[in-house]
């Protein structure tokens, strides 16, 4: 007698199921949706593919934006041996396990293999070197895939044998072109007649925001859902929008809604709820370095100089999760997130830095005034760069009242605007009585002595 509770054709059945993201995972370059700078006529990926060169990269982009898929197509184009790890979930072991099967594919068979390393950015530094020797020797083409900056988290030992190419978001035509792909495919959801209106393709692709895993991942659930009539309505997407993350995002990737979440309780001065979504976060797989660098963003861009000390307790918890990992870097990240949401807030830093861009990039390059060029040599000094500058310690409180540090051409702006709160205050104090001093100053071009 038997205890399972399925019977053969459930087992079977479960067993080869598959989400609508992998079963509509293309098959061929002509299928594959996206990266136009890159697989477009004529452009660079596409060229070595049709040389039938590939070669060791990086694939850098944002989650679901068709890496692993790419991966897969360029081993295919190429007829290589295409082997995968996940450096969430793999070790030596498997690193040994992989370049003894590329070894033997190419001794044997005389076939190449294409090592495809998910999340690359998770393996630490001897993890990455260990691949260095097969990449320099060919028994590997090495594709690494990450949502992290390669410059950073990428071993530049290996990031120079390596071309990095960046993925793009999906552009919501992109989006719409999926959907009814999955909406349409004997592949995708055909069978189930579902109906879905404009309005709620629009909210759809809104809210997977250019992923197109998570488009489909999404889709997926609300068909799960749908009555017996095959309708999705606006209600039944926000109910599966305003549930549990973890039930179409189980691969750890990118919390969009929770790490806004997280940030607005840390900029509304919410000690509790700002606990919670860091927890939720953790929770739900989120790489804990992610929210680090995140709530580094949140000390400059909302606390500032209100209290400089929370970007250098934000900066510690980084490197305590770094040095440490869990669950002492989890709970030294908990600290700063307190700390931050409970610190004075302004945006002044923020708000400065935004207004000083845009002037850059919409005004010309104006040259250096000529009083703040250095003068190192006596052509500079014949051309009188120096001349009249005034070095600020040699004067009253280290003020030198009345110089003008902005280009010639443009008149001087305020771009910082401290905040009444926290250190600020004093800051705003200072300035005040700096600006005052340099409008009692005398005008430098009626000076004489000049």
């Amino acid at each position: 007698m038997s205890s399972d509770l399925f019977t053969d054709d459930q087992a079977r059945a479960a067993s080869q199921f598959q989400p609508l993201a992998a079963r509509l995972r293309p098959q061929n370059l002509d299928q594959y949706l996206g990266q136009d700078h890159l697989l477009g006529a004529g452009k660079p990926l596409r060229k070595c593919i049709e040389l039938g060169q590939v070669h060791s990269m990086i694939l850098w982009g944002p989650p679901g934006t068709g890496k692993t898929s790419l991966a897969k197509l360029l081993a295919n184009e190429v007829n290589a041996n295409f082997v995968s790890i996940s450096a969430v979930l793999a070790g030596v072991k498997e690193i040994r396990a992989a370049i003894t099967d590329a070894e033997h594919q190419l001794q044997m068979r005389g076939r190449k293999t294409l090592l495809f390393i998910d999340e690359v950015h998770r393996f630490n530094k001897s993890q990455q070197d260990a691949f260095l020797p097969y990449v320099e020797d060919g028994t590997i083409t090495f594709i690494g895939a990450t949502t992290e900056n390669p410059s950073f988290e990428v071993n530049n030992a290996l990031l120079s044998r390596c071309r990095v190419y960046v993925l793009q978001r999906f552009s919501p035509a992109q989006m719409q072109q999926l959907v009814d792909r999955a909406l349409t495919s004997e592949q995708g959801l055909l069978e189930r007649q579902l109906q879905i209106g404009d309005t709620e393709i629009q909210m759809l692709i809104s809210a997977a925001d250019g992923d197109a895993r998570r488009v489909l991942n999404i889709l997926e659930i609300a068909s799960d859902l749908v009555d017996d009539d095959g309708l999705i309505t606006r209600d039944l997407l926000e109910q599966v929008l305003l549930g549990d993350v973890r039930r179409f995002d189980k691969g750890g990737d990118l919390f969009y809604e929770q790490i806004s979440a997280l940030h607005k309780s840390v900029r509304g001065s919410d000690p509790d709820a700002s606990l919670y979504w860091f927890s939720r976060m953790l929770d739900g797989g989120c790489d804990p370095l992610y929210i680090a660098r995140r709530v580094v963003r949140m000390a400059t861009e909302d606390i500032g100089n209100a209290d400089p000390r929370g970007l250098e307790i934000a900066l510690n918890a980084w490197d305590v999760q770094q040095r440490l990992g869990s669950p002492e870097g989890e709970l030294a990240l908990a600290q700063a997130v307190l700390y931050l949401a409970s610190a004075p807030k302004s945006n002044a830093v923020y708000n400065a830095y935004k207004a000083a861009k845009a002037d850059v990039r919409s005004q010309p390059s104006y040259d250096v005034p000529n009083h703040l060029r250095n003068a190192p040599t006596t052509l500079m000094k014949n051309m009188e760069f120096g001349r009249g500058y005034r070095y600020a310690h040699d004067e009253p409180d280290a003020f030198a009242a009345g110089e003008v540090y902005f280009p010639d051409q443009l008149e001087p702006r305020q771009y910082y605007q401290p905040v009444e709160r926290g250190l600020e205050i004093k800051i705003a104090e200072k300035l005040r009585h700096l600006r005052r001093l340099n409008e009692q100053a005398p005008n430098p071009a009626s000076d004489p002595s000049d």
